[in-house]
């Protein structure tokens, strides 16, 4: 097998510290917004021309928090409840003979930033903060859209809950971003085969702890606390 290389040319900033709670897919949250900083080599404004003109981009970046030195040719898809075999490439499962991922996202703008050169401020993106990023295309929506597609074993969306958020907790957390919060929440974090109404589960987002349980449809916080300092 021949290795090639592939350079990390940027990381992503969000808000999600550890894997757990990021949306299954890219878009499922638009409130989501998050940075993409490109490593020094890169912070070229002129490899970005023309980019502006797109109201949507591809980021193809690492599974990094998936990266293991042997592959499976079957996994199991939390769709179907971590209980079926499919094939690795009939998935999107981040473990792969080489774990890239591949998410659209609307690009809000290109932005300049002390130090940093060139920014690009995206929403919608699954992405864990600091995940490494080797390219960026253009979405083309008369190409990359295609109606007749079929969906396999995953022919819908998934089930949006209903988010109970008492008021005094929301208060803590700060009015940017409530809207983001609420969305990743309603998404239903949890494991698709932990169904448990008793069980206290923990988000990590935007540098708090959100804890909620789910019972049925519905998903109540029950408590927001600020993070540890690092």
């Amino acid at each position: 097998m021949t290795d090639l290389l592939m350079k990390c040319i940027a990381r992503i900033r969000s808000d999600f510290p550890t894997k757990f709670g990021v949306p299954r897919q890219s878009g499922l949250v638009d409130a989501l917004e998050a940075l993409v900083v490109f490593e020094p080599e890169f912070r070229n404004p002129d490899a970005l021309r023309g980019l502006d003109g797109f109201s949507h981009i591809w980021l193809i970046w690492q599974f990094s928090q998936a990266v293991r030195k042997t592959w499976s040719p079957t996994v199991r898809p939390p769709r179907l409840g971590g209980n079926a075999r499919l094939g690795v490439f009939a998935t999107r499962s981040p473990f792969r003979p080489n774990p890239i991922g591949l998410s659209c996202v609307r690009l809000l703008g290109v932005e300049e930033q002390p130090g940093l050169g060139p920014v690009l401020r995206v929403a919608g993106a699954d992405l864990v903060d600091g995940t490494p990023i080797f390219d960026i295309k253009p979405y083309l929506p008369y190409s990359d859209i295609r109606p007749e597609a079929t969906a396999g074993f995953a022919p819908g969306a998934d089930t949006v809950l209903e988010v109970v958020f008492p008021p005094g907790l929301l208060e803590r957390v700060p009015p940017e971003k409530r809207a983001a919060l609420t969305g990743v929440l309603s998404c239903d974090p949890r494991p698709a085969y932990q169904k448990d109404p008793d069980r206290v589960y923990g988000l990590d987002f935007a540098g708090l702890n959100v804890r909620f349980s789910v019972c049925g449809q519905l998903l109540t916080v029950l408590d927001v606390r600020p993070l540890p300092a690092h």
